[in-house]
This record gives C-alpha cells, sequence and structure tokens, in this order.
C-alpha cells in the first residue's frame, strides 16, 4: 500500500508509479502531466539503479506507465514526456497513436566539463508536448513570451504588411528551449543525479494550466514540477518511489520540516575548493576561494 501525505491541493504518494497511477489517479482527473523518468542510462536514485537489460525492455516498461498517463488525462489535458536522445524515438511511435504530439522541443544547455572526444556528445534532452484533443487544450501563449530579437535589437521593418511596421518585440518561443542545468551552488540545487531545473519547469506550467488545475508528475525526484506548480497557485499530485526525495518533497512542497524525527533541512553547502589531493586551493594572496571566487 502507497503512503500519502498531502496538505493545501499538494499529493506526495511514496512508491511505485504505475500501482499509484492504477490504484489511486482517476481517469480523465489531471490537467497537465511532465514526465521525466530514469533514462536506462546508468544512474543511481538512492537505491534504485537506472538500468534495464536493453533499450526493448526499457520501452516496455515505460509503455505500461505511458499508458496511466494517457488514462488519467483529462481530454483537455496535455502531456510533456523526456527521456533519452536514444530511447525518444520509442516514446514517439508509441505516443503518435495514442496522442496528438503538438510539438518535439530540446531543451539544450551548457557544458559540463569533459566531453566526447570520438563522437559528438549529447547536450540536449527531448521533450515530446502531447495533447489528448488537439481541438481543446490550454496554451497560455501570452503567459510564456520571451523577447523577439529582430524587434527588439535589431529594430528591423517588416515590408510584407499594408503598412511596413517594426517587427514585433516578443514572440513565442520556439521548439529549442536554453534554460542552464541545476548546478551546486544555485539556491534551487538538491542532492540528485539529474534535477531539472524551477526555469523549464515555469515555462511549461505557465503554458499549458491554467491556476487551480491538477498538475501530475509521476517520477518527481527533487518535486521540482510541485514546488513550482505550488508557487504558481496550481494543485499538484507527486510520485517518488525512494524515500530520500521523498523527505525533500516534505520539505519543499508541502512545508513538513521533521520526518521520523528528522528535521528536514535544505542541503549544506560547503564552497571550500580542494584540488586532486584533498588540500584547500587558495589564491594568490593566501585567501580561500569564496563562493564566488574565481580561478
Amino acid at each position: 500500500m502507497a503512503i500519502k501525505f498531502e496538505k493545501k491541493g499538494h499529493l506526495i504518494f511514496q512508491g511505485d508509479a504505475i500501482e499509484i497511477m492504477i490504484s489511486e489517479i482517476a481517469s480523465d482527473s489531471i490537467d497537465l502531466l511532465f514526465v521525466d523518468p530514469p533514462y536506462n542510462i546508468g544512474k543511481k536514485f538512492a537505491d534504485f539503479h537506472d538500468r534495464w537489460p536493453s533499450d526493448e525492455a526499457y520501452a516496455r516498461w515505460a509503455y505500461q506507465w505511458l499508458d496511466e498517463c494517457v488514462r488519467v488525462l483529462k481530454q483537455s489535458g496535455t502531456l510533456y514526456v523526456m527521456t533519452s536522445t536514444q530511447a525518444m524515438p520509442y516514446f514517439d511511435l508509441y505516443l503518435h497513436n495514442k496522442l496528438t504530439i503538438l510539438s518535439r522541443i530540446v531543451w539544450h544547455y551548457d557544458s559540463s566539463g569533459v566531453q566526447a572526444k570520438k563522437y559528438y556528445g549529447s547536450m540536449y534532452e527531448p521533450i515530446l508536448h502531447c495533447a489528448k484533443n488537439p481541438e481543446n487544450y490550454t496554451f497560455n501563449a501570452d503567459d510564456i513570451k520571451i523577447e523577439a530579437k529582430t524587434g527588439s535589437q535589431r529594430r528591423l521593418i517588416d515590408y510584407r504588411k499594408p503598412v511596413p511596421a517594426e517587427y514585433n518585440i516578443e514572440k513565442v518561443p520556439g521548439n529549442v528551449w536554453y534554460f542552464p542545468r541545476v548546478r551546486y551552488r544555485m539556491d534551487e540545487y538538491e542532492e540528485h543525479p539529474s534535477q531539472k531545473p524551477e526555469s523549464l519547469l515555469e515555462r511549461i506550467i505557465r503554458a499549458s494550466s491554467n491556476e487551480g488545475d491538477t498538475v501530475l508528475d509521476p517520477f518527481a525526484g527533487t518535486f521540482t514540477t510541485a514546488a513550482v506548480a505550488r508557487r504558481l497557485k496550481r494543485r499538484s499530485i507527486s510520485i517518488e518511489s525512494q524515500e530520500k526525495y521523498v523527505k525533500i518533497g516534505l520539505r519543499r512542497v508541502l512545508q513538513v520540516f521533521n520526518y521520523k524525527g528528522e528535521e528536514l533541512l535544505p542541503l549544506a553547502k560547503s564552497y571550500i575548493r580542494k584540488n586532486g589531493n584533498g588540500k584547500r586551493i587558495e589564491n594568490e594572496s593566501g585567501d580561500l576561494f569564496n563562493a564566488r571566487g574565481e580561478t
């Protein structure tokens, strides 16, 4: 039986995503689904190892929860789903016959240091943006507009109009998004191997839901989806199998700061830099590097 926590319109389940969706989530009840599952690339998530025997085995597992996502999504609902570049073709083809794929989004980001030397290293993650009914879904274009450099910076004139005029200074984002990955020194950082940035979730939640809507994240991780949903006055349902990460959700979403006698505090970060031998690095004046220091 799943463990459940609830407070002020936000619900957290601890347990298996597929089992909980089957037993706890009603059909046609969710306005927005954001799914960021394990990618089958070998990462360790607390007591869970993200590795299946093959891509086909991973896809068969994914099809089970994808079916549940389709079931619980409202007729006017929207689904965003991510996975690795290797596995996304399986998801794309499978969902193509169940939903309307509105956009294929590329989230790209900065390098994390050493990159591939014998092939082109991966610097992006793909996202599918899907709807049950292509004629009836939420898309709040005005809430996510960004700068249109052609109009705001270059001040070009559009001569195709009956009366020539400058290009717009704002536009709806295209399907290639740049958001920095979450780094250790960022305020939102939590101890998790694949945390997604709040800025990414804010665009998705603003665009595809309204205040009071219910947002479901079946692989909650650091609970960024629910935290942003809470800030934007949406309701949320989160599912997470690992107790280590459930405690992040209790603190970050439900504002619970004590669990089984343990005080739930944000991660205590150290900004002391060390070399390969474990010794502190000092600058030329002998001062230790501080949180904003540079080499």
